[in-house]
C-alpha cells in the first residue's frame, strides 16, 4: 500500500512541472521500498529445516523373556511387534542395512527380518512390508555373525563349521544356510571375509587348554585351505575387516591376517599387562580399526604403523560401539555418562549424563547403538526404547517396547530420499 501512495506522488509533481531532482529522488525511494518488501516477503516463505531421524532407518529390539520382537520407526516413534522362534538372542544388522539376522546360539537357529528398505545409492526403495524372510540358519550352535556384500555367515561353535547364505535366498521358501567344512574341531571360534572371496577362520591346535582358538588360516568357499596359519598364539577372541586386512583379538597381541597369507602380531601397549582385545571393531567411514577390552578401554589399532592409540582410557565402561556411519565412537559408561568421539580426529566431540548410575554387577545393563544424529538406550527395568538427540542431549524421547529390552540392532539406510 505504501508503494501505491509513492507513486501517486510521483505523477502529482510530475504533473505540475516540479523540479526533475525530487521526481528522481521520491522514485529512488519508491524501488527500495519496493524490493525491501519483497524481500521480507521471501523470508516468511522459507520454512524451518525440521531436525529428525533419517526416515528409511528402523531400530530393532528383542526380549530377554519373551519371543517379542519391536519394530521401532524412530521418526514416528511408532512400534510393530512381532514374534521370533525364541528370546534372547544376538541381534545383527546386514551390510546393506535391509536385512537384521537373530542368532539363537543355544536353539541352533538364524533368523533374518526383513525391512523391505533397498538402498540405490541416491535414493532408497521400499520391497514390501516388514516381515521375517524365509531362509534360516541351523548350523551346531551358530555364534559368531558377520556380513560382507549380499552374504551373511555364521562360526558355528559346536563343530567349528561355517554357514554361508546369499540374500537371494532369503525369501526362498525352505531355504537353509550352507555349511562349509574346513576341517576344524568345536571351539568358541570367528571369521572374516576377505574382498577376494576367500575367508579367514580360526583354528584350534589344542596348544591352549579351553575352547579359545589359537592360529587361522584362510580358506576358500568350499572349505579348501588355501593358506595354513604361520603364527601361535595363546587365544583369540574377537576380529574385524575392511576386506584387505583382517584383525583378530589375541593374548599374544593383535594378529593381522591378510589374503595372501601373510601374518604378523602387533603389539600391545606395554601398559597392558595381561589385558588384551576381546572385541575389535571395524570404523568404516574413519577407514579405521578399534579394539576394546574392559580392563583398559578402547584404542585405535593401526595395521599399517601397527600403532595402537588410545581413545578412551577406563575400566567403568558399560560398553562402547561404533556408529551406523562408522564415523563416532560411542562410550556408554556405569555412571551414567555417554562420550561421544570423531574417529576421524580422535577427539571428543560430546560428553554428558543420559541415564541414572548403573552398577557393575547388574545382571542386565542398558545396551547402545547410534546413528549419526541419535543415541538409542535400552532401559531394561522400564520396557523403554530411548531416543538422544547426540546434538542435544536433553531431547530425549522415551518408547514403549517390551518388557524386558534385551538387545537393539540398526537397521535401513540412512537416508531421507524415496524414488
Amino acid at each position: 500500500m505504501m508503494q501505491v501512495h509513492i507513486f501517486a506522488s510521483l505523477l502529482h509533481f510530475k504533473n505540475f512541472g516540479m523540479k526533475r531532482n525530487l521526481f528522481k529522488t521520491l522514485l529512488a525511494v519508491f524501488i527500495i521500498s519496493a524490493f525491501s518488501s519483497c524481500e521480507k516477503d521471501d523470508e516468511e516463505v522459507v520454512a524451518p529445516v525440521e531436525e529428525t531421524e533419517y526416515k528409511f532407518i528402523r531400530i530393532l529390539v528383542n526380549d530377554e523373556v519373551t519371543k517379542e520382537l519391536s519394530l521401532i520407526d524412530p521418526v514416528k516413534l511408532s512400534v510393530e511387534s512381532f514374534q521370533a522362534q525364541y528370546p534372547k538372542a544376538a541381534l545383527y544388522p546386514t551390510q546393506a542395512g535391509r536385512f537384521g539376522a537373530l542368532v539363537s546360539t543355544s536353539n541352533n537357529l538364524v533368523q533374518l527380518f526383513d525391512t523391505g528398505f533397498e538402498g540405490h545409492g541416491d535414493h532408497v526403495d521400499v520391497k514390501g512390508t516388514p516381515k521375517f524372510g524365509a531362509l534360516i540358519g541351523d548350523g551346531n550352535k551358530p555364534t559368531h555373525f558377520k556380513s560382507k556384500g549380499d552374504e551373511i555367515i555364521t562360526f558355528n561353535d559346536g563343530d567349528g563349521t561355517l554357514s554361508i547364505a546369499k540374500e537371494a535366498d532369503f525369501h526362498v521358501s525352505g531355504a537353509k544356510m550352507k555349511t562349509v567344512s574346513a576341517g576344524n574341531i568345536a571351539h568358541h571360534g570367528a571369521m572374516t571375509k576377505f574382498d577376494n572371496g576367500s575367508y579367514a577362520i580360526t583354528v584350534k591346535d589344542g596348544s591352549v587348554a579351553g575352547t579359545l582358538p589359537e592360529r587361522v588360516k584362510i580358506i576358500d568357499g568350499t572349505g579348501k585351505t588355501l593358506f595354513e596359519s604361520t603364527v601361535q598364539t595363546k587365544g583369540i577372541h574377537g576380529n574385524a575387516s575392511d576386506g584387505k586386512i583382517s584383525l583378530f583379538g589375541s593374548s599374544s597381541g593383535i594378529l593381522a591376517v591378510e589374503p595372501t597369507g601373510k601374518q604378523h602380531l602387533i603389539a600391545h601397549p606395554s601398559s597392558f599387562g595381561t589385558a588384551w582385545f576381546g572385541s575389535i571393531y571395524e570404523a568404516k567411514g574413519a577407514g579405521k580399526f578399534i579394539g576394546y577390552s574392559a580392563s583398559v578401554g578402547a584404542y585405535v589399532i593401526d595395521p599399517a604403523t601397527d600403532k595402537v592409540t588410545p581413545v578412551i582410557e577406563s575400566t567403568d565402561i558399560i560398553q562402547v560401539k561404533v556408529d551406523y556411519a562408522g564415523n563416532k565412537l560411542i562410550a556408554l559408561l556405569h555412571s551414567g555418562e555417554v562420550k561421544v568421539y570423531d574417529l576421524k580426529t580422535n577427539t571428543v566431540l560430546k560428553s554428558g549424563n543420559i541415564i541414572p548410575a548403573t552398577s557393575k554387577d547388574e545382571t542386565q545393563k542398558p545396551q547402545i547403538e547410534a546413528t549419526s544424529k541419535y543415541l538409542y538406550v535400552t532401559q531394561p527395568k522400564s520396557g523403554e526404547l530411548l531416543k538422544i538427540d547426540i546434538a542435544d542431549f536433553s531431547k530425549i524421547n522415551k518408547i514403549k517396547v517390551s518388557a524386558t529390552p534385551y538387545r537393539l540392532t540398526i537397521l535401513g539406510i540412512e537416508s531421507s530420499e524415496s524414488h
